[in-house]
Formats: C-alpha cells, sequence, structure tokens
C-alpha cells in the first residue's frame, strides 16, 4: 500500500509549477520555496512508511495549497511583537522592560549605518566604549567609573574573576541566590575562579560573621540582594554600612550585587525595600551591580559602576571583550540615562514607570471603553467583565509585594478558556493574558494605553473567524 502512494507522489518539478507554490515564489526565494517542498515530501514519505494503516494522498493542487500554508509557517519569526496583557510588567519570557520611544529613536540613529563606538571624534584616536555612557552613569550614582557588559550574571562574573580569581569571596549564606535559568551564584562563583566562603546561616548572619571569615586568602565580600525571595520571621542580616565598616581595616573591595537596578525610589510606586544603585555607593561599596532591563527600564545589559581604579582594574580582565555590549545596546542605554536626569520626565517616559504610576482609575476608565467591544464579539466571547485584580512586578524583582490593576474577564462561547489564550497567542498580533477561575484575564496594567485597538482587534478577529 505504502509503494503506491509514494508512487503518486508528484515531482518537485510539479508542485512547483502549481498556483499556490509559483505565487509564494514570486514573494519568497526560489531556494527557499524549493527547499520546503523538498522538506515536506520527505516528511510525507516518513509518515507513509511508517502509517499503520493506509492513507489517501490529496489531489496535487491541494497538497500544494498545503506546502504553501505550511512553508509560510516554517519562515515566520519565533520572535515577534506581543501585547502583554498578563500583568507581569517585567515578564521575563517577553523581553522584560519596554524600551522608551528615546531609546528607539538611538537605537534607529545608530544601527542602520556606521557610529563612533570607540572613536574620538576630536582626536581622532580609538577610545573606549564605556565611554558611551559612563558619564550619565556618574551623574546618576556618584561613582567614580562605570562599565556595562550584556547582563548583570556576566557583570557578576566578570567582576569576581577580574577581583578575586584564586581568593575567597565572603557572602552570607542567606544570600546564595538561585534565579531564572538555573543561574545559581556558588556555580557563577566556581566559573569566576573565586572561592566561595560562606557565612552565617539561612536565616542569620551577623556582622561578626564576616569579621571572623576575613583572612589573608580573602579577596572581597560580596553582599547580593535577594530580589526573588525573602527571609521573614527570626531573620537577621548586617547593613551595608556594616560590611564597608568591617572590611576597611584590610582594605577588602565590597561588591553590592543590587540585583534589578534601580535609580530612583520605586516606594513611590507602592514597591519598597529595593536598594537604589546610588545610596550603594554613597554607604561605601567599592562596586556596585545592576540590570539595564529591569527596574531602570532599559537594554539587556550588566551595569558595573564604582570606584576608579576597580573598574580599569575589571575593564582589562579578557572577560570583558567576551561579555561586551555592541552601538545597539549602549545607544539604547545612553538615551534611557539621560531620561532620568529629570525623574518627573522619566516616570512619563520610560514605559515601565509610566506603566507603574498609571492610577487604577485610569485603568478602569479603559477597562469600561474597552469590554464591551470585546462582548461584541459574541461567537467566541459570551461575557467581558471589568473585574479589579492584583499583579506582581515580576523579572525577579519584589515578589511578594501586590500591584493594584484592573482587567478585562473574558468568558469564552463555545470553546474552552484554554483554547481562546491560545487562539488569542497565536494570533498577529500575538496577545498574552492569564486564566484565572475558567476566564481568560486581560490585565491593563502591563498594556500600553496605544495597544488598546490591538486588544479589541485581536479578540474581533476571533469573532470573524469563528462566525
Amino acid at each position: 500500500m505504502a509503494s503506491n502512494v509514494l508512487r503518486n507522489l508528484p515531482s518537485v518539478n510539479d508542485l512547483l509549477e502549481t498556483a499556490p507554490l509559483r505565487r509564494l515564489r514570486e514573494n519568497l526565494s526560489h531556494n527557499v520555496v524549493v527547499g520546503g517542498v523538498r522538506t515536506f515530501l520527505e516528511n510525507v514519505r516518513r509518515d507513509v512508511q511508517d502509517a499503520t494503516s493506509e492513507m489517501r494522498m490529496p489531489e496535487v493542487g491541494d497538497l500544494a495549497e498545503r506546502i504553501a500554508q505550511w512553508i509560510i509557517r516554517q519562515e515566520e519569526s519565533p520572535l515577534r511583537p506581543a501585547v502583554n496583557a498578563t500583568g507581569i510588567l517585567l515578564h521575563t519570557g517577553l523581553g522584560r522592560a519596554p524600551l522608551a520611544t528615546e531609546a528607539l529613536d538611538a537605537i534607529a540613529a545608530v544601527a542602520g549605518g556606521y557610529a563612533t563606538v570607540e572613536l574620538d571624534v576630536t582626536t581622532g584616536a580609538r577610545s573606549h566604549r564605556r565611554q558611551a555612557v559612563e558619564k550619565l552613569l556618574q551623574q546618576l550614582t556618584g561613582a567614580e567609573a562605570a562599565l556595562v557588559v550584556n547582563n548583570n550574571a556576566g557583570a557578576t562574573l566578570l567582576t569576581l574573576a577580574a577581583l578575586a580569581a584564586g581568593k575567597e569571596v565572603i557572602v552570607s549564606r542567606g544570600q546564595l541566590i538561585e534565579i531564572g535559568g538555573s543561574y545559581r551564584l556558588p556555580e557563577v562563583m566556581s566559573a569566576s575562579g573565586a572561592r566561595l566562603r560562606e557565612v552565617g546561616t539561612t536565616n542569620k548572619t551577623r556582622i561578626s560573621d564576616y569579621a571572623s571569615a576575613i583572612n589573608d586568602s580573602t579577596g572581597a565580600i560580596l553582599r547580593v540582594h535577594t530580589s526573588n525571595y525573602i527571609i521573614a520571621g527570626f531573620a537577621e542580616q548586617p547593613t551595608l554600612a556594616e560590611i564597608v565598616e568591617a572590611a576597611r581595616p584590610s582594605q577588602l573591595p565590597v561588591i553590592d550585587d543590587i540585583g534589578s537596578g534601580a535609580l530612583i525610589d520605586f516606594a513611590q510606586f507602592g514597591l519598597t525595600d529595593e536598594p537604589i544603585a546610588s545610596e550603594s555607593i554613597r554607604t561605601g561599596a567599592d562596586v556596585v551591580l545592576f540590570s539595564g532591563d529591569k527596574l531602570l527600564g532599559g537594554p539587556q545589559c550588566g551595569i558595573i559602576v564604582g570606584r576608579a581604579a576597580l573598574i580599569n582594574k575589571i575593564e582589562k580582565h579578557p572577560l570583558t571583550r567576551a561579555l561586551r555590549v555592541d552601538k545597539v545596546t549602549l545607544a539604547a542605554l545612553a538615551a534611557t540615562l539621560r531620561l532620568y536626569r529629570d525623574p518627573e520626565k522619566a516616570k512619563v517616559a520610560i514605559p515601565l514607570l509610566s506603566l507603574l504610576s498609571t492610577p487604577a482609575e485610569n485603568l478602569r476608565n479603559r477597562a469600561e471603553r474597552l469590554a464591551p467591544q470585546m462582548a461584541a464579539a459574541s461567537a467566541v466571547v459570551s461575557h467581558a467583565e471589568v473585574v479589579a485584580d492584583h499583579t506582581y512586578l515580576g523579572g525577579g524583582s519584589v515578589p511578594t509585594q501586590q500591584i493594584p490593576t484592573v482587567c478585562i474577564a473574558l468568558t469564552p462561547a463555545g470553546r474552552s478558556v484554554d483554547d481562546l489564550a491560545t487562539s488569542l497567542r497565536a494570533g498577529r498580533p500575538c496577545v498574552l493574558g492569564r486564566i484565572q477561575k475558567d476566564r481568560l484575564l486581560l490585565d491593563l496594567r502591563s498594556v500600553l494605553p496605544s495597544q488598546d485597538r490591538m486588544l479589541v482587534e485581536a479578540v474581533q478577529r476571533l469573532g470573524e473567524k469563528a462566525g
């Protein structure tokens, strides 16, 4: 049976002359279509040989249409724009913080041509790429010098390798973090060549634990902000000021990894206990490490600020070249940092800060306007209700602190809530919400106002298909 089916398979050339694949060749390259046809036919042959019952081969025209649709799907990039209606503002799966318009303009200005990444335009001599952002970071943090690498994990690895390879680094046992993607601090420490020296217990570490651990083999003291968990109850950790004071007699560098990287006080948004880079510098930390794409609201990168002598030593380490950022990241970061020179302007221009500072009443007004338009897609939505709820910042930041929000709760019609969520996720644009009590919640806390119409149209398109 299988041999008969295989003998009836049309040739690649015959398929290429059909209308669906001729049209596709006009939009895609000839080689892409030919390769797609061959791969599809190979898959058919495999399916026929593995089949336990007789398979019926479609007519040539139908087969060509199937192949054309398959090639189109294969050509779609898995990386595409999305509307984040999950409520999680720093959603790791969705690229964390969206960029400000100023950052996008800066990217466009340098990405399409050449740029003075490592060139001093005054002298014509070679310069350092860190100069693109260093003055801004000095102004905003009070640090003597700054360096930018690919992400904060890279910043931690590089700093430990440059300042403490072959030596012990003292860390409180309660700060031996693991973050997303199985990033574990002890493993990063080992990869850097430094040796971990744990002090204290999981819930209690005293300054005396640090002091008694310092010896001739000590290379640095590392304090880590436990941004994605808290230890409550019978717990104790020394302050940064106490750690700095304990390190001074031995002239040990104190490295403060503050994680998410706030440049302003997030208490104004109802989120407390997030360390601020400038405060760490003022308190006496020698090196401060933080992310650029979380609370800062910029591009993915790791930022290292601190004493000039230590930053220069870090920059000279061979890993710096392996972890360095390109002109696009530098341009976006510089534009974002410029906004912070006027904090009130930053709260409007930087999307993360704007979303956080939007009053719940504003969200409710938007939801009440959008919900009836979604309910009109009665073929897929039986009810669209405005509900108050709460969400979280995400991205490993302040996981226990809730943010008030307003959602549009969609009750599906004629389908399951999982099917509704899947259909919206697969649409154009990709729309992601969260399922709660058999309803799909579209949380406006993480939706930019400019995307409101896109949300409505995504639901309406499903209704038109279902109708």
